[in-house]
């Protein structure tokens, strides 16, 4: 026999849960002449049976059942269940923990954070101590900021030589610069790469042009080139963020971005754009959008991790229109445009060696271009040409 002190240390328990069995019955106490309990060995092996079913997650209420009846399978199946969904909730957040220790990848949290809270998600980088530069790099390049730096050095090395980071053609600006009806002003590119556009514009054009990136390196190839083709006076570079573009609002007669505004997301560089541009000034924008309203599983697959924010182009204009913009023209970039970007960048890769590559770059756009050869039509680029709408007060 045990006085209740006893039992308490012989199971684990306090005097005041011991009490509580008892009301319930769960246990029971003989009481002696001088009014003490006393519990017996019965009671000792009750309590451990208790604990053990309590143990596999069931309540006080349901242990009592399980005590009193046949066991209800029913009710462990659903107790199962429930904690089936408990041990991957808590796995996941010791994933997250580990991922956060740089134990091992953040690239699935990352990817989450962009579908579901893109702006929190940049904030939170940039607390981190990363430059903006580097978080928007590492939001659609890197997706892990514990590989980041790694995975950058061998993106670039990768692309090394190469002057299109993304399709482009000059047949399709071409096209866009002719739809647009002015001829002349003070035009700004955003995310002009080391390039390409800019001097085409520059040589088709009479526009004044500020060409705007956030990479030195690609700037300082834009300066050579705008060198060697002596048009120092018509194009000036700058290295600014084009998400706070350091200009005069109204400053701009044309604003053109190809390829690029999705780094920032195209409902936000529309808003944030819009107001350095002049009174029916214009914005040339492209945007990748799906050409299909059937795309394959792995294609959807594919840019949900990659551009979440992918859409058709018909939605697209619904927010242009929103946004206070008119639509002149808009329409798909050429075939061209993905070989002059594909073509160089196939054969840049065959030349590598994979042990020269540490981070996931290389099997990363190995895997890009598998997925541009199996599903390249039901998606590509789209260009808009969009007139800035004034304001009802401003007519």
């Amino acid at each position: 026999m045990y006085r209740i002190s006893e039992l308490a240390q012989k199971v684990g328990l306090s005097r005041s849960t011991l009490l509580y069995y008892e009301k319930l019955r769960l246990i029971s106490a003989k009481r002696q002449s001088n009014g003490y309990r006393r519990y017996s060995d019965k009671d000792v092996q009750q309590v451990k049976l208790l604990q053990q079913l309590q143990a596999g997650g069931l309540t006080l209420k349901e242990c009592q059942a399980c005590l009193e009846a046949q066991i209800d399978r029913e009710l462990l199946l659903h107790r199962l269940n429930v904690l089936d969904e408990e041990i991957a909730q808590k796995q996941k957040a010791r994933e997250l923990l580990s991922s956060m220790l740089g134990m091992n990848s953040m690239k699935e949290w990352h990817q989450s954070m962009e579908k579901e809270a893109p702006s929190a998600h940049l904030e939170w980088l940039l607390k981190q101590g990363f430059s903006e530069k580097q978080a928007l790099r590492l939001k659609w390049l890197s997706k892990d900021m514990n590989e980041h730096d790694q995975y950058m050095a061998d993106f670039e090395a990768i692309f090394q030589g190469l002057d299109r980071l993304g399709p482009s053609d000059e047949s399709d600006s071409l096209k866009a610069l002719h739809s647009l009806p002015i001829k002349s002003g003070d035009a700004l590119e955003i995310g002009c790469g080391k390039g390409v556009t800019t001097l085409f514009l520059a040589k088709n054009s009479a526009f004044n042009l500020t060409a705007l990136d956030n990479d030195e390196y690609s700037l300082s190839c834009l300066k050579e080139k705008t060198k060697e083709n002596a048009l120092e006076h018509r194009i000036t570079s700058i290295c600014a963020s084009m998400t706070a573009l350091p200009f005069e609002q109204g400053q701009f007669d044309l604003i053109w971005s190809e390829g690029s505004a999705y780094i920032m997301g195209i409902k936000q560089a529309l808003k944030s754009w819009k107001p350095f541009l002049k009174h029916d000034g214009y914005l040339v924008i492209s945007d990748l959008i799906w050409l299909t309203n059937n795309p394959d599983v792995e294609a959807i697959e594919f840019w949900q991790q990659n551009y979440p924010d992918m859409a058709t182009s018909e939605y697209r204009i619904k927010e242009m229109i929103k946004a206070g913009y008119e639509v002149i023209e808009n329409f798909t970039q050429s075939e061209q445009s993905w070989r002059n970007y594909l073509e160089p960048l196939k054969q840049k890769i065959t030349q590598l060696d994979d042990k020269d590559f540490t981070s996931n770059s290389l099997n990363d756009l190995r895997k890009e271009l598998r997925i541009h050869e199996q599903y390249l039509g039901q998606y590509g680029y789209q260009v808009f040409i969009l007139k800035k709408q004034r304001l009802k007060h401003e007519n």
